[in-house]
């Protein structure tokens, strides 16, 4: 019941990650409003949380070897809540990245450390409740512009909207701003209600954390350990290194579909923008519903089966994508198909690996710093040549090639992972049980000399 307990409860911390994440996209336009700025020059807000996921990821890597893994969850879920409580009332443009970042750092520190909890709790039994944990992140993701649309309602639509002149008034403001306040209330107080919310709800699961913190003995958490511990693959370093270029390729494609798909359909397809947003949605909505899905048939399907149809599926999308790349009935099928294709291989990745090796606290930040690194590089890239090439689907090209990239690679994992052992280390194997041997015997023998004293000291008293 505990760790069933334990498992609902990060549930819970995920769901709130997916709402946090994707509320900052609805309310954008009235953060940067908020201080006095446009959204363009306000673009750093998602370096800093990039950063500070990738900080946060390698940092709670250390830590999670080193200190209680609940307790540090706790601590990472009451850095968020802070965070969000104060977002909507920052007033410069430095303090709200400095929000976000250690939002992002937040992030990187429960998405690491759930991982290595599930793993570390389940075992063999944890690709269902692997699944289920990325589920409730895509379930919030998805939830999110809904909750913030009902928040903010309908008058957010027109205070978002910027003028072009807005930028060249921020600027001649700046030199009175020094003297507002840095925290201030917000002047809409829709988004101030939307952000407290959020924030309450994040709070309640801090709550159920340290809770859970003062349930669970340290006992029980030692031994669970100790039993993790036992089970190293002869290339472990090897396969770290496939798996972090396998999700250097699967974050960065995914976010660089996702990022620039509503310009690539209405630029180069010529949608419109209703008809581009709804591409969004029906990519989030097939990426949900598969991660709902593969729930139930993480039961009777294989991680590597699962893996493998994904990249089945992501290939033939792309590839669709590629050749017919101005045919919107062709745009349509395949988003729904490469949303669903890329809900799987994260967490079924983490799920086969730990099949053949033990993902400690550190192997885990070290995976996720590859995918914090392909979330910011391949997006960048892909920017860069499509203001190049305007005429190109580079965003098309830049997830096929990312598909072949993991593809490739995942075989290569295998191949690694399934390596028979050497003959040196045979010899090692050998050696300690010639030493465990020889130990049982004089072991042995200790008893048997102590059995005889018994023996002789009996038979003198029966005499």
């Amino acid at each position: 019941m505990l760790r069933w307990f334990t498992t609902v409860i990060l549930c819970l911390a995920f769901l709130g990650m997916g709402i946090r994440v994707s509320i900052l996209g609805p309310t954008f336009q009235d953060l940067a409003t908020n201080v006095n700025r446009n959204i363009s020059s306000l673009s750093e807000i998602f370096v800093g949380r990039a950063l500070g996921y990738m900080c946060g990821s390698l940092i709670g890597g250390f830590l999670l070897d080193c200190m209680n893994r609940i307790l540090l969850l706790g601590l990472s879920m009451w850095v968020m809540t802070v965070s969000t409580y104060l977002i909507p009332f920052c007033k410069t443009a430095v303090l709200l990245i400095v929000m976000v970042s250690a939002m992002g750092a937040s992030f990187g520190v429960l998405d690491t450390g759930g991982k290595v909890l599930i793993l570390a709790l389940w075992g063999d039994k944890s690709p269902s409740h692997m699944q289920a944990l990325h589920f409730s992140y895509a379930l919030g993701a998805f939830l999110a512009p809904l909750l913030a649309k009902l928040a903010l309602g309908p008058k957010a639509s027109a205070d978002n909207y910027t003028e072009p002149d807005f930028l060249p008034a921020a600027l001649n403001a700046s030199s009175e701003s020094t003297s507002d306040p840095l925290l201030a209330a917000p002047h809409d107080m829709n988004l101030l209600w939307a952000y407290a919310s959020i924030g309450t709800y994040i709070l309640v699961v801090s709550l159920l954390f340290f809770a859970l913190f003062c349930m669970r003995s340290s006992r029980q958490g030692k031994s669970t350990e100790s039993a993790q511990q036992s089970q190293r693959a002869q290339y472990h370093k090897a396969l770290l290194c496939l798996l972090f270029l396998f999700f250097f390729f699967y974050i960065g494609a995914q976010m660089t579909y996702t990022s620039y798909l509503f310009s690539f359909a209405t630029t180069l397809v010529g949608m419109d923008e209703r008809q581009a947003a709804g591409l969004n949605s029906i990519f989030w909505g097939t990426f949900a519903a598969c991660r709902g899905l593969a729930m139930g048939f993480a039961g009777c399907l294989s991680p590597v089966t699962m893996i493998l149809l994904s990249n089945i599926g992501s290939l033939a999308s792309c590839l669709c994508l590629v050749l017919f790349h101005r045919s919107t009935l062709c745009l349509w099928i395949a988003t729904s198909v490469y949303g669903a294709s890329m809900a799987t291989p994260f967490p079924s990745a983490f799920s086969w690996m730990q099949q053949y090796t033990t993902i400690t606290g550190k192997s885990a930040a070290f995976i996720m710093i590859g995918a914090s690194l392909g979330l910011m590089a391949i997006p960048a890239l892909t920017g860069v040549l499509q203001g190049q090439y305007p005429d190109l689907p580079v965003v098309v090209y830049a997830c096929f090639g990312s598909a072949i990239f993991t593809a490739v690679i995942f075989p290569m994992m295998y191949k690694v992972a399934t390596l028979p052992v050497q003959k040196g280390n045979r010899k090692e194997d050998t050696v300690q049980c010639q030493r465990e041997l020889l130990q049982n015997r004089t072991q042995l023998s200790s008893n048997t000399e102590a059995l005889n004293k018994d023996l002789t000291w009996d038979s003198r008293t029966d005499f």
